[in-house]
């Protein structure tokens, strides 16, 4: 926008085109209406994935990232140069084989994506709704194409494919809202490298500390989950990474080896408390944790861990 537009736009106080797509998609999240739907379906597949490794995997936790984002680009992928193909002569048989094969990723994608999905607040759930039935009405226009192609029906199977590809963008846009402007699957814990400075730090009395009851500490801007087990005391990042939820309010647990481990209050991410590892989902991200050690005095001192 030059100079005179830019004073122009200012006087009339009109939004340019790409903020009103933003102020659409923001509504969205205040779109209260789509709570019931919201409400029902998580609370389906909430019910429906237990705690357990079929829910880590489709969360990401053994790869120690998001499973959903990656898997989007096959069928993303195949789609689109589907639609490149079909404005060339010659390539419908080509152009068949990239719509199965979208068809195909669209599985695993759209459980991963579920899974994710039912665990997000209620904010991100209205975003992600919409985005699943924009995926959705993609993959069931592009599986018409599929059977209109093969029936010999190449003009409509075109046809219902670019129709799909339009639903397919706008789907995966309301996707990139949510992944980057509502931050869905990115770590939410306080980033512990770039707020506190190496070294050694005062945190508090030994003697403050209730055994085997985690409690709140601050130390700068940081919240800390601290736990005092015997003599030991651990310290981790109190903001889940998943949804910065407050560990210093889960409960304390042990897992299958016997390690003491939080569970965050708002969705049951599971962390080891030793050194803040994932042991169950949704989180995906390790907890940032800190070294200690109790000096003669009585004072907890904590440094973060490389």
């Amino acid at each position: 926008m030059n100079r005179r537009a830019s004073k122009i736009f200012r006087r009339n106080g009109r939004p340019q085109a790409g903020s009103r797509l933003v102020d659409l998609v923001e509504g969205l999240e205040h779109a209260d209406g789509l709570d019931r739907a919201t409400r029902a379906i998580s609370g389906a597949v909430r019910a429906a994935l237990p705690k357990g490794p079929v829910k880590d995997a489709l969360h990401g936790v053994p790869t120690g990232h998001p499973a959903h984002p990656p898997l989007t680009d096959l069928p993303m992928g195949a789609w689109m140069s589907a639609a490149v193909l079909d404005l060339l002569p010659g390539t419908r048989r080509a152009s068949q084989v990239l719509i199965g094969v979208g068809l195909a990723g669209a599985v695993p994608t759209a459980l991963t994506g579920l899974a994710d999905w039912s665990a997000l607040h209620r904010e991100q759930q209205r975003v992600g709704l919409v985005h699943a039935m924009g995926t959705v009405s993609a993959t069931l226009l592009y599986g018409a194409s599929l059977v209109a192609r093969l029936r010999g029906r190449d003009g409509l199977g075109r046809g219902l494919g670019f129709a799909g590809l339009s639903a397919l963008l706008t789907g995966g846009y309301l996707g990139g809202h949510l992944a980057f402007r509502q931050a869905a699957g990115a770590s939410h814990a306080d980033q512990v490298a770039h707020l506190v400075p190496l070294g050694w730090h005062d945190l508090c009395q030994f003697d403050e500390l209730p055994d085997g009851w985690p409690v709140h500490r601050r130390l700068g801007y940081i919240s800390l989950f601290v736990l005092r087990s015997g003599d030991d005391v651990h310290v981790l990042a109190d903001r889940c990474s998943h949804l910065a939820g407050p560990l210093h309010q889960g409960r304390i647990v042990t897992d299958d080896e016997a390690e003491l481990c939080v569970v965050c209050p708002w969705h049951g991410s599971t962390f080891r408390v030793a050194d803040g590892s994932v042991v169950h989902g949704p989180a995906t991200g390790r907890q940032p944790s800190f070294e200690t050690r109790v000096l003669e005095s009585g004072t907890v001192q904590v440094r973060p861990v490389p």
